[in-house]
């Protein structure tokens, strides 16, 4: 049963629910599930609870069994979670129903726009922060993959950054659904991003909760890789958000993460360009050494980080990657912010460019 309403944002309900093994905290889809109410009965999916997931640590409601919400009345024939019990149908940008169908039906070309794409969902406040420091007012785009969280609605971070402005929408693409723009495939949503957004800039990656096996290709992020070669191939200008750490002291995410020289190394086979922190002492040197396996196939920028912790201090949503904070894995959130400052001063260069031919 509901004991209370713990808080809600854009399309989500976080609750304390009573179950016959105690109270336990649950998370609410209304456009799913139907809205909860303090008194309710609810039908609960404990598994990501029982597990002790950090990202995913939540019950979560099935349904309001007294209470269903109503038939989806249209329009929209996008079926996405597709034959689960929580399949949700609703509009794509892409499909014939669409008021932007006639504009993406031959639509090929995001003309130039950076892309940056990047392995965790925690990357997108970091790389923002670096970029809106350096040009504010830039108009980005979030492009939410599928490869962890499915319901845009999950990431209370999206909500917020798009509350403050600081994106101007979500388009959520694959099976991942609930996104300002919904679309089939990640080309669809870059072409979304750029033409029905209107954005300068996409910042690409998967939601929250990455899958990872600790195997050689196992793992969510291989879709970083491929990405990049969305972008390359509808004339965009990949920008690759490096995978740091400092705080994982596990060998194969410490210094750049295999899962970036997998993905941009492996699976990328357009040319990307590579942003490298220019991060000082021993840990520094570690990260120089350890990217330089993806020179022969990627343009290496080493951008500087200095000024960019103070600005990774003015994100409006709390940064943290893996359970780690700012304080607690710098490294990571500095790689980061630095591919959003590259990716500004690409954006300046252009305008000083336009200005001078003009």
């Amino acid at each position: 049963m509901v004991i209370r309403v713990r808080r809600e944002w854009p399309g989500a309900l976080e609750l304390d629910v009573t179950t016959d093994d105690g109270d336990v905290r649950a998370l609410a889809y209304p456009a799913l599930a139907g809205r909860p109410e303090p008194g309710d009965r609810v039908l609960l999916n404990t598994t990501a609870l029982a597990m002790g997931l950090g990202t995913g640590g939540y019950a979560m409601v099935v349904a309001v069994p007294d209470r269903l919400p109503e038939d989806p009345s249209g329009p929209g024939h996008l079926v996405k979670a597709r034959y689960t019990p929580l399949q949700a149908t609703v509009l794509g940008a892409d499909e014939q129903d669409s008021p932007h169908h006639d504009l993406l039906r031959d639509a090929d070309s995001i003309g130039g726009m950076p892309v940056v794409v990047a392995d965790l969902h925690s990357a997108l406040p970091a790389v923002l922060c670096g970029l809106l420091a350096a040009r504010p007012g830039t108009r980005v785009a979030y492009v939410m993959l599928d490869g962890g969280a499915l319901p845009a609605w999950f990431s209370m971070s999206a909500a917020r950054l798009r509350e403050t402005g600081w994106i101007a929408g979500t388009v959520s693409v694959g099976q991942a659904f609930g996104g300002d723009v919904e679309t089939v495939t990640t080309h669809t949503g870059l072409l979304a991003a750029r033409l029905v957004l209107d954005a300068e800039v996409a910042i690409v990656a998967q939601g929250p909760g990455n899958l990872g096996t600790g195997t050689r290709w196992g793992f969510s992020g291989v879709s970083a890789g491929e990405a990049v070669n969305a972008a390359a191939v509808l004339g965009g200008r990949p920008v690759g958000a490096l995978r740091i750490s400092e705080g994982d002291q596990r060998e194969r995410h410490y210094g750049v993460s295999h899962h970036s020289v997998t993905a941009y190394g492996r699976v990328a086979l357009a040319r990307a360009q590579v942003v490298v922190p220019d991060l000082p002492g021993e840990f520094g040197a570690r990260v120089r050494a350890q990217v330089t396996a993806l020179a022969p196939r990627h343009e290496l920028v080493t951008v500087p980080v200095d000024g960019l912790l103070e600005d990774l201090r003015r994100s409006p949503v709390r940064l943290s990657t893996m359970g780690r904070g700012l304080d607690d894995d710098l490294a990571g959130f500095l790689a980061s912010a630095a591919a959003g400052r590259h990716v500004a001063n690409l954006l300046l260069s252009d305008a000083g460019h336009a200005n001078m031919t003009g």
